[in-house]
């Protein structure tokens, strides 16, 4: 760690050295779509989940165009830290073994490391920089925010996905395939665009804005088109980084969280009544809501630490969530968001025609 602490293991997926940001998840399950999340891009994932690989890792066959499986086309942490690792799987789904899966891959583990002392020790300290070492392999440190980690993740080109009904201009910002797959199956076409792109020239019945790695203000473009469709009327969504990015669009400042939030156990309130829900989340950064402008509002709280958890327009059908309404792996009590979208894009349709 940067600091010099240091945690010794055995090594399993690749055998070589690499380093990133340490951050920690506290999942019982859920490791291949963890570890398929391009938000955790150049980070060094730490498990707090004591067995990790029992049920291996599924095969890579494809449905609508993606992955069935996995979150994205490849492993996009760094390097993986678990206090014990089983190569000995069990699962009606599965053809391989984590260490194999992750070996092809060319991402590191680490076994037999007190994962609850430095989780403990992140908790106290905050995220920090880190780097797995193997057989003295030395590598220097990396700071993953030097890196424009969204341009990295996202599509290159435009995609589409579903034969829907409603067309949806998704912006990759690092999109989880969940999220692709829930609106596919309230009869949307996916339109899969680059961070980058200009949508405000496209034709769309909604908007929705993805998650993605990263520090939330280097998306300068993105944040510019999005203000400037906040000026018309088609509904927006966005998830987790797309909270951000639509938070300062409005306005508003973001800032970097202590050591963030990374589990399927962190619980929401809704603003304005005694609703909770039990979230998935992955995210580093949150909104300062004092910031926001006028017209928008908090959607969410998290009930933990009473960080912003959502935003919306207090007038028009733009809304988001700082956690995860796909939920893969996590908890699925806010998948009914995607519903509420569907129904504000199905009836801007059905007025525009």
């Amino acid at each position: 760690m940067e600091d010099g602490a240091e945690y010794s293991g055995k090594s399993f997926g690749y055998k070589g050295s690499t380093a990133g940001e340490v951050v920690f998840n506290t999942a019982m399950t859920g490791y291949p779509e963890s570890l398929t999340d391009p938000s955790y891009k150049g980070q060094i994932l730490v498990a707090t989940y004591p067995i990790i690989g029992n049920y291996g890792i599924p095969d890579n066959r494809e449905k609508d165009g993606m992955p069935e499986y996995f979150e994205s086309d490849g492993i996009h942490v760094s390097a993986l830290a678990v206090t014990d690792y089983t190569d000995k799987y069990s699962h009606w789904s599965a053809v391989k073994s984590l260490g194999d899966w992750m070996e092809e891959h060319r991402v590191p583990g680490i076994s037999g490391v007190d994962t609850r002392a430095l989780t403990k020790h992140l908790r106290e300290k905050g995220a920090m920089l880190g780097k797995v070492v193997y057989r003295n392999e030395d590598v220097p440190f990396y700071d993953p925010y030097t890196d424009h980690l969204v341009d990295m993740v996202s599509c290159k080109e435009k995609k589409v996905y579903g034969k829907g009904k409603y067309r949806i201009l998704l912006v990759d910002c690092g999109v989880k395939y969940n999220i692709i797959r829930d609106l596919i199956a309230l009869d949307a076409t996916v339109i899969r665009v680059p961070w980058d792109y200009d949508f405000l020239r496209e034709t769309y019945d909604g908007l929705f804005i993805t998650n993605g790695p990263g520090d939330p203000v280097r998306c300068e473009a993105t944040i510019r088109h999005l203000a400037e469709a906040f000026r018309r009327s088609e509904p927006i969504m966005g998830i987790c980084l797309g909270n951000q990015l639509m938070g300062l669009a409005a306005n508003a400042k973001t800032y970097k969280l202590k050591y963030g939030h990374r589990s399927h156990n962190q619980p929401v309130q809704q603003a304005g009544n005694t609703t909770a829900f039990i979230t998935a989340q992955n995210h580093g950064f949150a909104i300062d809501t004092a910031t926001l402008s006028a017209d928008w509002e908090p959607y969410y709280l998290n009930l933990n630490d009473r960080t912003n958890e959502g935003v919306r327009h207090k007038t028009k059908p733009f809304f988001s969530a700082q956690f995860h309404p796909e939920a893969s792996g996590g908890a699925t009590d806010t998948e009914y968001m995607f519903g509420v979208f569907m129904e504000e894009v199905k009836k801007y349709a059905s007025n525009r025609h």
